[in-house]
């Protein structure tokens, strides 16, 4: 039996929900705003899935994810078919000179093993890769917004 163990964070920046949206809705280009992540992959025939390769510190994980819920400028919404079991969200909020991205992710390990690694170091690990990811996307998009 596994926990689910869920983080969240979020980041303002400083560019139109239109550009923002559109950036972060290129699954493929991921890899360049976050560390953990080779590799992501959209089958052209499906684009409701995707294919993605994380890698940390020698650990390689792959899986498939489909994504469950869209709304335009608002959510994207995703969770595992296969590898990896993940699922979560990511937000996006339409502050007029800016846009607010909140990113929740959950991930499943194994229990009593997983609520261990979360209170030691996992969870931090986990909440500021992703938080640092989401900086990195900020400062891609002003980089985007200024060409």
């Amino acid at each position: 039996m596994a926990d689910w163990l869920e983080h969240s964070v979020q980041v303002e920046v400083e560019a139109p929900i239109d550009l923002v949206w559109s950036l972060w809705s290129d699954l493929e280009q991921m890899p360049k705003w976050m560390k953990w992540i080779d590799q992501v992959t959209v089958p052209k025939d499906n684009p409701d899935i995707s294919l993605w390769k994380l890698n940390t510190g020698g650990l390689e994980f792959t899986w498939k994810s489909r994504i469950v819920k869209v709304i335009p400028n608002q959510i994207i919404q995703w969770q595992s078919i296969d590898g990896l079991p993940n699922q979560g969200a990511i937000r996006f909020y339409d502050r007029h000179s800016s846009s607010i991205v909140k990113m929740t992710v959950s991930y499943a390990i194994p229990g009593i093993i997983g609520k261990l690694m979360d209170n030691l170091f996992l969870g931090k690990v986990v909440e500021s890769t992703i938080q640092a990811d989401l900086e990195r996307f900020k400062e891609y998009a002003l980089n985007a917004k200024s060409m």
